[in-house]
Order: C-alpha cells, then structure tokens, then sequence
C-alpha cells in the first residue's frame, strides 16, 4: 500500500495550500488527500491543486467529504447533499483520484422521533445513487466508521450490514484504526470487511475519546490492526488524519513525526510499497 496523508493537517493552521503540499511531498509521501470544498473551490484552487501535486509527483487518491444532510428527513435537504457530492466525485474525476471518503450523519433526536429505520433506508437511497455516479466515473465510495454512539455507522458489524443491504459495487468502505478502536473492535472484526474496503486512515488517540494524534502518541496498538489490513491485500492507501494540532507552530514536526512513526510501523508489517 502507499502512504498518505489529508491535507488538512496543515490547511487547519493557516498553512496556504499550495505550501502543505510541498511540505508533503518532501516528507515523503506517496500520495496525498485533498479536503476542500467542492462547491465553492475556485478555478484558481484547482489548477494549484492539480498542478503543484503533478510537479511534485504526488498523486491525489482520495477527497473526504462529511455529507451528514444524507439521511435528514427532508427531502429537499437529501437533494442538496446528493448534488454536493456529485460534485466531489466529479472533483475527484478530475483530480484523478480513486475515491471520495463519505461520513455519514447520525440518528437524529435520539432515534425516539424519526424511525432509525428511515434514517438506515435514506441512507441507502442515496448511496444507491452515489455508487450509480462513482461507477460512471470509475471511482468508489468509501464509507467512514465514525465512533460516536448515534453514528448511523459506529461499529464494523452496522458497517458490514450497510454495505450488504446496500449491495453496490462502487459503495465500500474505509477503515479508520483509531476509530475501531474507539467503537471497541478489534483487529479480527475487519475480517467482516473482506473484500469491501479500498482505503485506510491511520491515527492514534487514547483510547476514550477521538484524537487524531500521530502514531505513538496515545494507546493504540497498531502492528494487529496493520497485519489484519494488509490480509485483505488492499489495492490502496494508508492515509495519515490529523487533526486540529495542539502547536501549530510546529506542525511541520508534527507531520514528520506522523510519517516517520507510520512508515515504521508499515515496513514492520511489509505494508508499504
């Protein structure tokens, strides 16, 4: 597998796209993932984007997208998300990329008003279209895991249920370490994603609450979580999360610390080509 990283990690403190890439590249890293906006990305954006990471021989694999208006009850709101994130796909297209990651929202009002069971079939509808407009474009959806107790999908066995009932070549899935390990599942439950997932987000946190901190820096237990990922033989990347940094005047150390830790842990395994 590669090794990535979102961009994120440096647009979150004030650092001008075309400058984090940069940074990225002479890290080291395979590829990168661009978080952006795609309905307000302007052409000048674009073409920094696209050129920078061309120069730089940095390939964009994936842009994330948190469409949670996918599943509200009305109508016209689902209309809206659908159309936005045709747009990330058409953005990803463009980009050449291979997938956008897609967080779903959660049950709302505690599950006591709306029917979850709504929430579930909404959510399906518009994934169904999703994968329709991903397939025509030979790109995937991949769904998050996010581990929060209302996430419509918060554990690998809802994650493994969504994809089957959903039942689309094109929609597949993420998997996010520290997230499964927030939502207590281990390293044996992603056999449960066998052949249904085409991307990675690695991170570290400490074991109670999300952290997004570099690999080394909270509790989790990586090398089980790596062997068992790299059983699925995923023809992807491994892409580093962090988020919102505690000293952004040293992210640049704060990235570098990421890649050298996730690199390690990649060659112990021979995950990374």
């Amino acid at each position: 597998m590669k090794l990535g990283i979102i961009n994120s990690a440096f647009n979150q403190v004030g650092m001008d796209t075309a400058t984090g890439l940069e940074h990225i590249a002479r890290i080291g890293f395979d590829c990168v993932d661009i978080f952006t906006e795609a309905m307000t990305i302007t052409p000048e954006e674009r073409r920094l984007i696209a050129d920078t990471c061309q120069r730089r021989d940095l390939p964009i694999v994936s842009l994330p997208v948190v469409a949670t208006g996918l599943i509200d009850f009305n109508d016209p709101v689902r209309g809206f998300h659908l159309e936005r994130c045709k747009k990330f796909l058409q953005l990803a297209s463009d980009f050449q990329a291979r997938n956008i990651v897609l967080v779903l929202g959660e049950y709302i009002w505690q599950r006591e008003v709306i029917p979850p069971e709504d929430q579930w079939r909404w959510a399906i509808e518009t994934c169904r279209i999703l994968g329709d407009d991903a397939g025509a474009k030979g790109l995937d959806i991949a769904l998050e895991l996010e581990p929060f107790r209302l996430s419509l999908l918060n554990n690998v066995s809802e994650m493994a249920r969504f994809l089957a009932e959903c039942n689309h070549p094109h929609v597949r899935a993420n998997i996010d370490i520290s997230h499964l390990v927030l939502s207590d599942c281990g390293p044996d439950s992603l056999s449960q994603l066998r052949g249904k997932a085409v991307h990675v987000h690695i991170s570290d946190c400490n074991g109670m609450v999300h952290g997004d901190l570099p690999p080394g820096r909270g509790v989790v237990k990586f090398h089980p979580y790596l062997q068992a990922i790299k059983e699925q033989a995923i023809d992807g990347a491994v892409s580093i999360e962090l988020e919102y940094s505690p000293d952004p005047a040293n992210i640049v150390a704060w990235v570098e610390e990421a890649y050298r830790e996730t690199d390690r842990l990649m060659q112990l395994c021979d995950l990374r080509s």
